[in-house]
């Protein structure tokens, strides 16, 4: 982390530090979204849009100023928010309907290999089902975000059949980064190595906790430009982790918000040790 959050340069726009653009949260799912955003918004990017269904964009604009919206049936405003996007998040809350996958299939089939995105949520479901949708995010800069039995979704491999053997024969296969989320989360690197947390616990086990991960990811890898972004990836996951685990000192339960709230003071202890 001291070598991934540096210190900010003097002359800097919010240009300079990612343009995020998270897409989810039907009209019974809104939080997941906002969550992914607001870590988005408070892990330092530049510009985070948030495109959500209508019914979200009051209590957006209430939790997340800083955030613009979207809304996501509008197709010239989707299109135009996901070319002018350098980090798009897809899936917290997206459900898993006809209206998801054709949100999904927009988002996807309209990115470039210059872009990350990272998919998560009902957004890995319903890919694993889409051969199409599979391939196009093979060739791009993928990073996807599943527990367990998302993975076993996606892999085909059951949850008690998971090994790094057999996950890292699938991650090849898929060209995308995975963070397996799960006790000692584990990332799949597209090189074939592998990263393993040991820090978090089971004071994470809260709806939303994957949301928060996306965003935070997501505003990493906006604004800190390494020539091997996957080093981003795992400062970001170990991030959210390790946050977690100092908040826990203090709190039964650590909540998605409480790392959100926290993150800005977080980092600003790891920038002043940046080298």
């Amino acid at each position: 982390m001291k070598q991934v959050i540096l210190q900010r340069p003097l002359e800097s726009h919010k240009g300079n530090f990612g343009r995020i653009l998270t897409i989810g949260g039907n009209e019974h799912y809104g939080g997941a979204i906002i969550m992914s955003s607001s870590a988005a918004v408070h892990a330092g990017a530049g510009l985070v849009s948030c495109a959500t269904d209508s019914k979200n964009l009051t209590a957006l604009h209430s939790i997340i100023p800083e955030a613009m919206f979207i809304n996501y049936n509008n197709d010239i405003d989707l299109l135009k928010a996901i070319n002018a996007s350098d980090v798009l998040v897809i899936g917290p809350g997206l459900g898993d309907d006809a209206v998801a996958l054709k949100i999904l299939r927009k988002v996807i089939l309209n990115t470039n290999t210059n872009q990350f995105i990272i998919v998560d949520g009902s957004a890995i479901t319903l890919v694993a089902h889409e051969a199409e949708l599979i391939q196009a995010l093979a060739v791009r800069k993928t990073i996807y975000t599943p527990h367990q039995m998302e993975w076993q979704r996606l892999s085909g491999i059951k949850i008690a059949d998971q090994d790094d053997t057999k996950n890292t024969v699938k991650q090849q296969k898929l060209g995308a980064t995975i963070v397996l989320k799960k006790h000692n989360t584990t990332i799949y690197h597209t090189d074939g190595s592998i990263s393993q947390l040991s820090v978090g616990g089971p004071y994470m086990s809260t709806g939303g906790m994957g949301d928060t991960l996306t965003g935070i990811i997501a505003a990493f890898l906006g604004q800190f430009h390494f020539k091997n972004y996957e080093q981003v990836v795992d400062c970001a996951v170990y991030a959210h982790s390790a946050l977690a685990q100092e908040l826990a000192s203090s709190k039964y339960v650590v909540l998605p918000t409480d790392i959100i709230n926290a993150l800005q003071k977080f980092m600003h202890k790891y920038s002043l040790q940046s080298r």
